[in-house]
């Protein structure tokens, strides 16, 4: 998650033509611009959205990066609700059926809770009543909030919040529309599809996608992505890409993947962005800020989104494991976003919500709000809206990262809150035969990205609790996505198409960044199972994201990168052998826990609870608890001091080194 104005490349490209102004003051002049009236054209400034085959690519970055475009939001107004001039529904089945009967049209107005401008469109265009008049006489308007409705907003999320989608009563689209359309530039286009419904140049022809042959990259792919990866570093100011900055959880795991493994360059990279990141961090109330318009780091905006802060507290808690030391920083940081997390974003009940606005309302925005400490906050009596909505997606983010920081501190307290979110999403979100739905009332569903990301986070839980319950949660997580997702070409469908649907909804929407999602969980179920379908699942995955059709696009294609340095190896596997209630294994646990790898198996066998799930390897019988370092089903000898953990797997390593 996911964007507003404009979907571009953020970091990397500028902005399509819209640009990212730091407050609403001048946001609100400069959409009050003239602006050029079409006349033949019924798509001014149209821009092509990437298609692949049957498989739509929402970018060819990850949903972090993606996540950056909805940009500025405050609460919805008049505009939105039941006074607005325009007669708004939501989407339904018969929606088509409906049109075709009546003879119109069928606009959609994609939209996000927190995007500001979205709400602009609002002020400035739709409550314009030529505009309402010619909607209402000749069009079905329908509004649809794109965090509650993923069909759609993975369908369309290239094309930002608000997005324009024109339909013809056959679901064909007519118009594709990007980002903030004024008024006269609207009365022109919805005219202009009125006098030629025939589609406008942003209704493009998909290209065929070619599955890769095999379930991973070949050389010269691999070659390639990593010479954009440091192509597009910015040395100067950290981050990759040199107009927006943000936290890209992809890259910078595979950034930090790499130091690990005692590269330096890379190091320096991720030292350098995480640095430079904490600039994002809000310091009252914690939490971290989406962006930054500008390279030097210090130009937010201030909406708060649910992946934004998964992706900051997997970072922060991976880089503390790295280089903790006596410089806490970066532990301060993960510890800045936790707080967020437990103390604001979390119900009574223990499921986390989904976004925080940037702006209180239209009279005071983000960069005002956000100036004031936590007791002006509090005195000043209203606060940037959160969207109460409980998502399994979001949820999975968030047990996951809270996983991962438990990993490196052992806070229990951390550890509680994940196991809590998991067993409420367990309750109030899972669907029969292992899979989860996205809220209370879907509609299109069910989705990938729910159940791909409780799979991460119940096999995080596993490693970190050694607790089978979530092996098995998550194994029958996967089960339920190879039996509902799997494409019949490559990779794994976002959702399944619909039973009679017509048009654009009868193909397949393949998504880079869930599949991405799908191989690495896959890849760690398999490693702790011994099941080869698992591994069958990533390869499968990674037939879609090695197809060339993919790669050529090269642009942030780091998660790809990192999906694949763990197709093609094996992770760091150390075991712990002692019960589970002996201090001594208890403190081995966390040793292993605590050791900074990317890819790692952490595992945990007490032998009252049975063989291992996963016996590829024969431990000894020992009368105190140990630990092994293992490797191609070679492991060390027995390590029995928490402290020696580490030296034992690098020793394992690194054999030259003695």
């Amino acid at each position: 998650m996911r964007f507003g104005c404009c979907r571009a490349i953020q970091s990397m490209i500028p902005c399509m033509g819209w640009g990212f102004p730091q407050d609403r003051q001048r946001r609100r002049q400069n959409s009050k611009r003239t602006f050029p009236v079409a006349t033949r054209s019924k798509e001014p400034f149209a821009r092509p959205f990437l298609t692949l085959g049957v498989f739509a690519v929402k970018n060819p970055l990850s949903i972090a990066a993606l996540m950056l475009i909805a940009v500025m939001a405050y609460p919805a107004h008049a505009g939105s609700g039941e006074n607005s001039l325009i007669k708004w529904r939501g989407w339904s089945d018969d929606l088509f059926e409906v049109a075709a009967r009546e003879g119109r049209f069928v606009l959609l107005d994609l939209e996000a809770v927190w995007c500001h401008w979205c709400h602009v469109m609002d002020d400035e265009t739709y409550s314009k009543q030529p505009i309402a008049d010619l909607i209402n006489e000749k069009y079905i308007a329908v509004r649809v909030d794109q965090d509650a409705n993923p069909d759609l907003s993975n369908r369309y999320g290239n094309w930002g919040w608000p997005a324009t989608i024109v339909f013809a009563p056959d679901g064909t689209e007519i118009v594709k529309r990007r980002g903030f359309i004024p008024a006269p530039m609207m009365l022109s286009l919805l005219q202009a599809i009125i006098d030629d419904p025939s589609p406008g140049p942003s209704v493009v022809a998909q290209a065929e996608i070619e599955p890769a042959d095999v379930g991973q990259l070949t050389g010269a792919q691999r070659q390639q992505l990593l010479n954009d990866y440091w192509k597009v570093y910015d040395a100067d100011h950290g981050g990759w890409g040199n107009v927006h900055k943000f936290i890209d959880g992809p890259t910078l795991e595979y950034a930090l993947a790499r130091a690990a493994q005692g590269e330096r360059l890379h190091e320096l990279m991720a030292r350098q962005t995480l640095t430079q990141a904490t600039h994002l961090l809000d310091p009252a109330w914690g939490g971290v800020y989406q962006y930054s318009d500008h390279v030097d780091w210090r130009s937010p905006h201030y909406e708060k989104i649910m992946l934004s802060q998964a992706s900051a507290l997997r970072a922060y808690a991976f880089a503390h494991a790295l280089w903790g030391g006596r410089n806490a920083s970066f532990l301060e940081a993960a510890g800045n976003v936790q707080k967020y997390l437990l103390t604001r974003m979390r119900s009574a009940d223990g499921a986390f919500y989904t976004s925080q606005d940037a702006d209180v309302d239209a009279a005071m925005d983000g960069a005002a709000f956000y100036a004031l400490d936590a007791k002006a906050r509090a005195a000043l009596g209203k606060a940037p809206v959160i969207d109460r909505n409980h998502y399994a997606r979001e949820n999975g983010w968030v047990i996951d990262a809270l996983g991962a920081l438990y990993d490196v501190t052992g806070e229990r307290e951390v550890l509680t809150a994940a196991a809590r979110a998991a067993r409420w999403i367990l309750s109030h979100r899972a669907l029969e035969g292992g899979g989860f739905s996205h809220g209370n009332n879907d509609r299109g569903g069910p989705f990938l990205g729910d159940s791909a990301a409780m799979a991460a986070a119940f096999v995080r839980l596993y490693g970190s609790t050694g607790n089978r319950e979530w092996l098995g949660h998550a194994e029958a997580a996967l089960q339920f996505i190879e039996q509902h997702f799997r494409s019949a070409r490559a990779g794994y469908v976002s959702h399944p198409v619909q039973p009679g649907a017509i048009g654009v909804f009868a193909k397949e929407v393949v998504l880079l960044e869930e599949n991405v999602d799908l191989a690495r969980s896959a890849l760690r179920v398999h490693w702790y199972s011994g099941d080869e379908r698992y591994r069958r699942m990533a390869a499968q995955a990674m037939r879609f994201l090695g197809s060339p059709t993919i790669t050529d696009n090269r642009l942030f294609l780091h998660g790809v990168l990192l999906v694949d340095a763990e197709f093609t190896a094996e992770p760091v596997h150390i075991t712990i052998v002692g019960h589970k209630d002996d201090a001594r294994a208890q403190a081995l646990h966390a040793a292993a826990l605590r050791f900074a790898a990317g890819f790692k198996r952490v595992e945990w066998w007490d032998k009252r609870e049975g063989p291992m799930p996963n016996p590829d390897v024969q431990y000894p019988g020992l009368n105190r608890a140990a630990a092994f370092a293992c490797s191609n089903r070679t492991c060390s000898l027995p390590v029995f001091a928490p402290e020696d953990v580490a030296a034992a797997v690098r020793r394992l390593m690194t054999p030259e080194s003695g």
